[in-house]
């Protein structure tokens, strides 16, 4: 097997450059690769972008510009483990400004359709608690929230 890791490929309806430009300017050190463009060779209109090459947080990136025919569902998702809560509002806000949305349990899917999961730190302690009435009670309060609220779930937690 290769020692080169993986790269993720998103397939797109024609926006795949905004995508990748977006995304690089909301995680830090993003950076665009090769763009290789559709020739006469098709299927793609000639001089359009057929891929793009982009890195976001250390994750090698193609976003394909292959129609309409397969759209993102939940059913994969990108989590961002951030580091405070600070950074998970930030995440959070822009993920679900200009068209993106809010799901459950700080799932969001962004303008472009991709679904992530904000994970602001102290979430998998909670909802992983030793003590399983706790872990419950920490894991009932998640359910009931889009974004996400460590304090409000150690509340329930600890049964307040």
């Amino acid at each position: 097997m290769t020692s080169k890791g993986f790269t993720t490929c998103l397939w797109f309806d024609g926006n795949a450059e905004a995508a990748a430009d977006y995304y690089v300017s909301l995680f830090k050190d993003g950076k665009i690769g090769r763009i290789a463009r559709y020739t006469d060779a098709g299927p793609g209109e000639a001089g359009s972008v057929m891929v793009v090459e982009f890195e976001i947080n250390g994750q090698r990136f193609v976003g394909l510009n292959g129609g309409p025919q397969f759209p993102f569902t939940e059913a994969v998702s990108f989590m961002i483990d951030c580091d405070d809560v600070a950074e998970s509002d930030h995440y959070y806000d822009e993920l679900t400004k200009d068209g993106g949305q809010e799901s459950a349990c700080g799932w969001v899917k962004d303008k472009f359709g991709v679904s992530w999961q904000v994970v602001p730190p102290g979430v998998m302690e909670a909802v992983t608690d030793p003590d399983p009435e706790r872990a419950a009670r920490a894991t009932a309060a998640m359910m009931k929230m889009k974004k996400l609220d460590v304090a409000e779930m150690r509340r329930a937690a600890d049964g307040e």
